[in-house]
């Protein structure tokens, strides 16, 4: 019989709560701000409580998942509305942060 035990590795987070993310074709633990970490430089989808998206290229963030990004475009509806340049996002309105 298989160990599934073997398939997941947690990490603890601040709050206490253990998680995994899945990446590829396998899972991996990490913290959020480690996978934030892997994503600086390239480019990312993040998607605020508005529905509103913005798209570009993820330059810095901290503790609070406040995001800086450059090249940056609003979309809304999935049509690009306008491109903004570089902008800061406040965490507290970010519901998905991917990347492209």
């Amino acid at each position: 019989m298989y160990n599934y035990n073997n398939l997941y590795k947690y990490a603890r987070i601040p709050s206490g709560k253990d998680f995994c993310i899945f990446l590829g074709d396998k899972m991996e633990a990490a913290r959020p701000l480690d996978a934030l970490n892997k994503a600086r430089g390239n480019r990312v989808i993040v998607e605020l409580k508005n529905n509103r998206q913005y798209i570009g290229s993820l330059t810095s963030f901290d503790i609070h998942i406040n995001v800086v990004l450059q090249d940056a475009e609003e979309r809304i509806d999935g049509e690009m509305k306008r491109k903004l340049g570089t902008v800061f996002i406040r965490g507290d309105t970010i519901t998905i942060i991917s990347t492209q």
